[in-house]
């Protein structure tokens, strides 16, 4: 199996001179579903801004499918990264779901016939297939996540990252995404605070805290840990336990 994306020695500082990563190394094989959990300004998203470019690092080196994320190689790295942000308003902003999800194939200069197969298999997967032609905005919060799941699955990305994909979403609609995300054939990286929906999708957790990687495992074994758990400001729900193997 071969890796999804490689990260060495990455390092970070915005401009004011604020350090934000200091020397990540992470590798994430392909096929992989791993939760990257950490507290408040550990700088998850920041991490994954780096992985379609976004971010350029400092220092170290960002590879996705052995291929360098540099200025030369960012129209191919944003489309094999496809990154799925905190609030789908800031990625539904055409007048129909079906609109929003060709948007990004249209932009690839792809023919109408592979855009609309791409739209309606990225429909099909999240299930909204019912909902194409209505306004986002005349949607449910937990069908707009869904909805900009597709805008980037239309995407045909090789790695999935998704920023709080739980965050606001009722039990149902939880559920359904969960259920949306198991039944994908593609990388997963999930930034989350959501401990116990990271035991339901990843099976490999790691910590960022502190500006780097701290802590690596399957991610029962890292929540059974309660020291660690405590560590970095992680906690489970009241009453959540972590079933034993």
């Amino acid at each position: 199996m071969s890796d999804a994306l490689r990260l060495r020695g990455l390092s970070f500082s915005y401009p004011d001179g604020h350090l934000a990563l200091d020397g990540v190394d992470l590798t994430v094989q392909q096929g992989e579903r791993v939760a990257l959990l950490g507290p408040n300004g550990a700088g998850k998203t920041t991490l994954a801004l780096h992985l379609n470019g976004i971010h350029t690092a400092t220092s170290g080196s960002v590879e996705i499918s052995g291929m360098p994320v540099d200025k030369g190689n960012l129209a191919e790295i944003r489309r094999r990264v496809g990154i799925v942000f905190q609030d789908p308003d800031d990625q539904l902003f055409m007048p129909t779901v079906r609109d929003d999800v060709a948007f990004g194939p249209r932009n690839l200069g792809l023919g109408q016939a592979e855009v609309a197969q791409r739209v309606d298999q990225a429909l099909t997967q999240v299930r909204l297939h019912d909902v194409a032609d209505r306004p986002p905005h005349h949607l449910s919060f937990g069908q707009r996540r869904r909805a900009a799941v597709a805008t980037v699955l239309a995407m045909d990305p090789d790695i999935l990252v998704l920023d709080e994909p739980s965050s606001n979403l009722d039990p149902a609609a939880r559920r359904e995404l969960a259920e949306v995300l198991l039944s994908l054939d593609v990388t997963i990286l999930m930034i989350t605070h959501d401990l116990p929906y990271a035991l339901q999708l990843c099976p490999r957790s790691v910590v960022l805290a502190d500006h780097r990687i701290q802590a690596d495992a399957p991610t029962a074994q890292l929540l059974a840990d309660d020291e660690q758990l405590a560590k970095y400001r992680l906690e489970l729900p009241f009453g959540f336990s972590v079933p034993t193997a």
